[in-house]
């Protein structure tokens, strides 16, 4: 996996239980440990369910969103769309219901604040380079495996920063 998404040595590769909805209270339990707060694009259903988990734990800012036309479209993502104080940008990269998606060369810039994508959709479809992200998750039933496996790639320096509710066995670290 590394050889073939170009993971550099700086990133870890989880191999986890759970399934990519395990994920959605994952990220915030482990990321939204700053300020508490992250920004997130609504996209489709999966974008949808990640929003109402994150919301459990902290402050979710919906920056953009395509609800208003079934998702049919990924919002324009310009960079004065993100707070600089957000812990994490979450972004569903593949709506297969929609039929939309971002690709690597349309990532929106959001300076010095990780983003999160969840590839469940993609993973191994496409390239993309993997240092414009903090933390990836796939749910692998689509590309990589069985379902329930999930891949998690994580730029070391956001590991060990969980909040303290989180438990052990959802800790990135």
């Amino acid at each position: 996996l590394r050889r073939l998404m170009k993971i550099p040595e700086n990133y870890s590769v989880l191999f986890l239980q759970g399934g990519g909805s395990t994920q959605f209270a994952m990220v915030p339990m482990n990321l939204m440990n700053k300020n508490r707060r992250a920004d997130y694009v609504k996209t489709g259903q999966w974008a949808k369910k990640a929003i109402a988990e994150a919301q459990r734990y902290g402050q979710v800012n919906v920056v953009a969103s395509s609800e208003d036309e079934t998702f049919c479209y990924i919002p324009d993502l310009t960079p004065d769309l993100f707070h600089k104080d957000a812990d994490y940008v979450y972004l569903t990269l593949n709506n297969t219901i929609y039929g939309t998606h971002i690709p690597d060369g349309t990532l929106p810039d959001t300076g010095d604040v990780p983003i999160v994508g969840d590839m469940s959709s993609n993973i191994l479809a496409e390239a993309y380079d993997i240092t414009k992200f903090g933390l990836i998750f796939a749910g692998a039933q689509k590309n990589l495996g069985p379902a329930g496996v999930t891949v998690v790639i994580v730029r070391n320096d956001l590991l060990g920063n969980a909040m303290d509710i989180t438990p052990t066995m959802l800790r990135y670290d």
